[in-house]
């Protein structure tokens, strides 16, 4: 014993201990599903022509951008993608004036001085009469192409692309790994770039132009063969590439199965854009994506790889792609039942009016603004 009644023995001195701390949960929904969504609603838009039920699917994919969009650079390009169908709207009625168009009409809006051409030209018309029916026509041939690229966007904007790619089957990693290093160095080119120009403006010398683009591009392209050159370096080290045996036939199956799926799909697709193929177009489509999917997993036999923790396919992501589906379905029921309703004519020009029931089978398309979590940072955490 020591003073003070001390032991010679040092102990280390007691404290509560601390319970271990919970991880929170992956709150974000699968990004195929959203994907699935905005295709279903695609799908829908190329099933009407109607004015009001193709705005109706805009303002639907909207509302579930604005209240599910993360906040990440990527998540961005819904205003890209808006542009570009306002550009696509612009273009098609341009086409429309300039070229006329094959809709005959009886109420002229405005006469353009018409450009004689020849013989070998027939069909073809510069100027001329421009009727309120081929504007008609021309503006919901181009908004039901304008709402198919908003619904893209919205996939764009909801989908993180760097999950999407990992949650790719094993067939498609090397391709996945390829576009996840294209769009993880096309920012670093734009950096590089940025900076070196910043460099020069700054020790005086040119920046612009041909001699200021050799300058510039040059250091940037020597980084990017260094970052190429490390990245492989990383990639052999770790086994990229690596493939496992699988036997001769079935490989023979994983080909066949692929090309004819791939081949069933874009038949089936094409039918269900034509009226002629409304017939065989939803059963061509649905064997085809059976048979690619069975090809991509038999495919996947090749690959040696893990996930490190790998997106759940929850009950979220079945009811959000189910949304997307039944709008699709509910359309397309819609357009085989009552076609004037979804498609309103042009001869004789009459006002397009909603119809009730399909207006309400696309309001199911907002169930993802109800059911999926909200953004990281817009999302209340508890307070204790």
């Amino acid at each position: 014993m020591g003073e003070g009644g001390r032991s010679g023995t040092l102990t280390a001195p007691e404290s509560a201990p601390t319970p271990a701390q919970p991880q929170r949960p992956r709150t974000q929904l699968h990004p195929g599903a959203w994907w699935l969504w905005a295709l279903a609603l695609g799908t829908a838009a190329t099933r009407t022509t109607n004015p009001l039920l193709l705005a109706l699917l805009v303002t639907t994919s909207a509302y579930v951008v604005a209240t599910r969009r993360p906040h990440a650079p990527w998540s961005r390009s819904y205003g890209a993608f808006v542009k570009l169908a306002l550009a696509v709207l612009l273009i098609r009625l341009a086409f429309a004036v300039v070229l006329g168009s094959p809709i005959p009409g009886t109420h002229t809006v405005l006469t353009l001085p018409e450009v004689p051409l020849p013989d070998w030209a027939q069909g073809i018309r510069l100027g001329g009469r421009v009727t309120a029916e081929a504007l008609a026509f021309a503006l919901y041939d181009a908004l039901r192409l304008a709402t198919l690229l908003i619904c893209v966007g919205a996939a764009n904007a909801l989908a993180n692309p760097s999950r999407l790619l990992k949650s790719l089957p094993g067939a498609l990693y090397e391709l996945g790994v390829a576009v996840v290093v294209a769009l993880t160095f096309a920012p670093h080119l734009i950096a590089d770039a940025q900076r070196l120009r910043a460099a020069r403006r700054l020790r005086g010398r040119p920046d612009k132009g041909v001699r200021g683009l050799l300058h510039v591009g040059l250091p940037v392209l020597e980084g990017a063969l260094e970052r190429s050159v490390a990245l492989a370096a990383a990639m052999d080290a770790r086994g990229y590439g690596r493939t496992a045996e699988v036997p001769p036939a079935v490989r023979r199956t994983t080909a066949a199965l692929t090309l004819g799926g791939l081949l069933g799909v874009c038949a089936g697709t094409y039918g269900l854009l034509t009226a002629e193929g409304g017939t065989y177009g939803v059963p061509v489509l649905l064997a085809g994506l059976a048979a690619a999917l069975a090809g991509l997993r038999l495919g996947g036999r090749r690959t040696l790889r893990t996930r490190y923790r790998p997106d759940p396919w929850d009950a979220r992501a079945w009811l959000v792609t189910a949304s997307g589906v039944a709008v699709a379905a509910l359309l397309t029921l819609a357009a085989s039942r009552d076609p004037a309703a979804l498609h309103p004519g042009v001869v004789p020009l009459v006002a397009p009016t909603l119809p009730l029931w399909p207006a309400a089978a696309v309001l199911i398309g907002l169930l993802p603004a109800f059911v999926t979590p909200a953004p990281a940072s817009t999302r209340k955490e508890p307070t204790t």
